[in-house]
């Protein structure tokens, strides 16, 4: 079966794209967008673990199910860092290392697929501090005011997205080490 509860809750985190985008373009008050925004974005970060509990709970677990979870957490965080950068939260050389790193590691993951090395490039912790990372930065960057009076989450978030960044290069250069055997094997055979 294609359209499962899993898989629609992993396509869902696409739709969301459009929507928090929208919400910057209402008119409506800085601080209601703000709190929206970032409402929504937990609701629809918080599907990446449901849709893989429910996948395995319920046994529907698939291929494209496998292939789409990541795409959609790629898509989602993306679309949020450039809204951020449009928003001017962030810097955009850390919305490029994120994102510049997701499109080298997707590539290279690609690649290994094709030449049946995928297990050397499998998930690792260091990718999924970094996801972590990037997951709770993202809402307090996206809330962007003070919170419980206690501090301003623009500064926490930008904290958080920059030690976000720095796991992003160093899971990336675990990978591309990882790999690393393979590359230079196929490079010798050229």
């Amino acid at each position: 079966m294609f359209l499962t509860l899993p898989t629609l809750l992993t396509l869902s985190r696409i739709v969301a794209i459009p929507i928090i985008v929208l919400i910057f373009y209402l008119p409506i008050s800085s601080f209601v967008a703000n709190l929206t925004a970032t409402v929504l974005f937990i609701a629809f970060a918080l599907t990446d673990w449901l849709d893989g509990y429910l996948a395995r709970r319920l046994n529907q677990t698939s291929a494209f199910g496998a292939f789409l979870d990541p795409v959609a957490d790629k898509f989602l965080v993306c679309a949020s860092l450039l809204i951020l950068v449009h928003l001017q939260r962030i810097d955009v050389f850390v919305a490029l290392i994120i994102i510049g790193r997701e499109i080298a590691i997707s590539a290279l993951r690609e690649w290994m697929a094709r030449i049946g090395a995928s297990k050397s490039v499998a998930v690792h912790m260091l990718g999924k501090l970094k996801t972590t990372a990037q997951m709770v930065a993202i809402p307090f960057l996206l809330y962007d005011h003070h919170l419980l009076g206690l501090f301003h989450t623009r500064l926490l978030g930008q904290v958080l997205l920059w030690i976000a960044a720095v796991l992003t290069i160093w899971s990336m250069v675990y990978y591309l080490q990882k790999a690393g055997p393979e590359i230079r094997a196929r490079v010798r055979d050229v």
